[in-house]
C-alpha cells in the first residue's frame, strides 16, 4: 500500500519533469498523509491541456452520499481497478500523476514496526499512477480527491511489505494521462512492480510515525542493527 510520502523538490523542478508550469508555490513536505492535499498532474477537463491541480487523498466516487468513504480509498489495487464500483469510472475517464520524492513503508518486527523510506537511488522525483474524482453534495460543494494505485512489492520492498504504489516510468505518462485510452487491455500493462536495480529503501526514525512530524528528520537513515 502506500500511506505516506514526501515532495520536497523546487517548483522548477517539477514543472521541467512532468512538462508543465507550475503556477502556485508549493511547501517541502515530508511526511503527506491521507485527508491532506496533495499535487497531481492531469489533463484539464476544460482545455484538454496537462495540468497541475492539488486534490484531497482519498477518493470519493461520484455515487458516494458524503464524503467520509474517501478515508478508505487512498489506494486502489491494480489487479481490481477496473471492476471496482468505486474506481472503474475514474480508471477510464480520470487517470492521474501523483509526484513525489519518496514514500514511507512499516514493517511488522518483534518489537513492534520499524519505517522505512523508499526512493530512487538517483533521488530523483517520480510518479505514482493515481486516479481522480470531483465529488458533489447535495448543497453544491464540491471536491476532487484521488486515490494511488498499488501493486505487487519488488524485492526492495517484499522483505517490508507485499504491496508498493504504482510507478510509472516518464515515458508512460502521455499513454496514462490520455483520456482517449480508456481499455484495460491498454493501461493494465503499465501497472507493475518498479524496477528494483532503481530504487532503494532504509530504515527511518519512528519520528515520522506522526504526521504531524514534518520536518526533514523523516528521511534521515539511522543504524538498524540490534
Amino acid at each position: 500500500m502506500c500511506g505516506r510520502f514526501t515532495l520536497f523538490e523546487p517548483d522548477k523542478i517539477l514543472s521541467k519533469e512532468f512538462g508543465v508550469s507550475l503556477s502556485f508555490g508549493l511547501a517541502p513536505r515530508y511526511n503527506i498523509a491521507p485527508s491532506q492535499r496533495i499535487l497531481a498532474v492531469r489533463v484539464a477537463p476544460t482545455t484538454g491541456q496537462r495540468e497541475f491541480a492539488m486534490t484531497r487523498w482519498g477518493l470519493i466516487p461520484h455515487w458516494a452520499k458524503d464524503t467520509s468513504i474517501g478515508n478508505r480509498l487512498i489506494n486502489a489495487r491494480s489487479e481490481t481497478v477496473a471492476e471496482k464500483p468505486a474506481f472503474r469510472r475514474a480508471f477510464r475517464e480520470r487517470r492521474c500523476l501523483v509526484p513525489a520524492d519518496g514514500f514511507y513503508e512499516w514493517k511488522q518486527e518483534a518489537k513492534g514496526k520499524r519505517p522505512f523510506y523508499v526512493r530512487m537511488r538517483d533521488a530523483r522525483p517520480f510518479a505514482f499512477a493515481g486516479l481522480w474524482e470531483r465529488w458533489e453534495g447535495i448543497a453544491g460543494e464540491a471536491v476532487e480527491t484521488c486515490a494511488i494505485l498499488t501493486t505487487a512489492a519488488n524485492t526492495i520492498l517484499s522483505p517490508v511489505h507485499d504491496r508498493m504504489p504504482v510507478i510509472l516510468p516518464p515515458e508512460a505518462y502521455s499513454q496514462w494521462l490520455d483520456p482517449s485510452a480508456r481499455s484495460p487491455k491498454l493501461l493494465s500493462p503499465l501497472l507493475h512492480p518498479f524496477p528494483d536495480n532503481a530504487m532503494e529503501a532504509f530504515p527511518v526514525d519512528t519520528f515520522v510515525n506522526n504526521p504531524k512530524m514534518e520536518d526533514p528528520r523523516c528521511i534521515i537513515a539511522i543504524d538498524s542493527s540490534p
